[in-house]
């Protein structure tokens, strides 16, 4: 599956512009005319599409936020491991003096010294145990403070990250569930213009300026492949004509290269369609939409939004049929998939 090429944001200016997003509010479909309800959605798809890339954004940090926490757990567990045992070396101190009788009073040392020598042998031994016993018991002091606050660091890092990714869910599907909402009122009213057999008429999109460097692109951005040209089955008399994109209803489509728009049609079994004239003598055929955004006889670009997928006519679900014919009617149909190919276009 292709994925959206966007620049990496910054995952603490995340939620503020979740926020914007998710307040933005969505007319009902009775307050809204065809051109403001595919705008709606066409901006909702964006909206969409910025929030699941700012979403798996805030998901690689928070695998970073998990990754520094677990190293800093094992630094944790190191810190207990050393602070047992400087307990352990303050139990053996300890018992040592216990059986030493606490040690003898310096009087007692200088009466029974047998030599000054002896005296001062064991002065040193007593300064060095006091002075081991003291250092013990500050570096296991300074070892359970430093322990304490890293661990207290460490929970608030788990708190923050179990925050800020319920937070960015919840945004998420808010976002997402306005866009479903629109999607279905946009296809409600392309299910109706299939039925009266005449189109709403085109919808102008604020689309981006276009960035394309090659003359062919693909028909969608972002799609996963479903049936391909010449397989077989109970939907179609004899084999599939052209090649299906899996993508959901109100995915902007593309003239997949510079042209005349040949038809715009509204009836059948393609549902809302449009067929573009490429030079060469070829055709493309974009079907089964919710919605168009050009209309007959205007000059296209290559990757210009001609219209927005949908499920229209004899579709069982939400995607784009899309074909390459040498005329603009049914039953000259050439493999799309290779065709594209041959234009440096390779589809997968």
């Amino acid at each position: 599956m292709r994925s959206y090429r966007r620049h990496p944001l910054l995952v603490p200016a995340l939620l503020c512009a979740f926020a914007v997003l998710a307040a933005r509010p969505t007319d009902a479909a009775d307050t809204i005319d065809d051109s403001g309800l595919s705008a709606e959605v066409a901006r909702l798809y964006e909206d969409a599409a910025l929030a699941t890339a700012r979403y798996e954004a805030g998901r690689r940090e928070a695998d970073t936020q998990r990754a520094r926490a677990q190293r800093a757990e094992a630094l944790l567990e190191r810190q207990r491991q050393e602070i047992g045992v400087l307990h352990e070396d303050l139990g053996r101190i300890a018992r040592s003096q216990y059986r030493d009788g606490g040690g003898m009073p310096v009087t007692a040392q200088i009466i029974l010294a047998r030599s000054p020598e002896e005296l001062m042998r064991g002065q040193h031994v007593l300064s060095r145990t006091n002075l081991a016993v003291n250092n013990a018991i500050e570096k296991s002091r300074r070892a359970e403070a430093r322990l304490a606050a890293d661990e207290e660091k460490a929970a608030a890092t788990w708190r923050e990250l179990d925050r800020r990714s319920t937070e960015l869910a919840v945004l998420k599907k808010d976002i997402e569930g306005k866009l479903e909402e629109a999607r279905w009122q946009l296809q409600g009213r392309a299910d109706a213009a299939v039925a009266a057999g005449s189109c709403r008429g085109a919808v102008r999109l604020d689309q981006p300026p276009s960035q394309f460097t090659t003359p062919w692109v693909a028909p969608v951005e972002t799609y996963e492949l479903s049936a391909s040209y010449g397989s077989g089955g109970a939907r179609w008399a004899r084999r599939h004509t052209g090649q299906d994109f899996a993508v959901p209803i109100g995915t902007p489509v593309r003239s997949v290269g510079a042209g005349r728009v040949a038809r715009v049609s509204c009836g059948g079994p393609f549902g809302v369609e449009v067929v573009v004239e490429h030079a060469g003598g070829y055709y493309t055929q974009y079907a089964h939409l919710a919605a168009v955004a050009v209309d007959q006889g205007e000059r296209v670009g290559t990757g210009q939004w001609i219209g927005q997928s949908g499920t229209s006519g004899n579709s069982t679900g939400p995607h784009l049929h899309f074909e390459v014919r040498v005329t603009p009617e049914s039953g000259s149909a050439v493999d799309p998939e290779a065709w594209l190919a041959a234009r440096e276009v390779n589809l997968g």
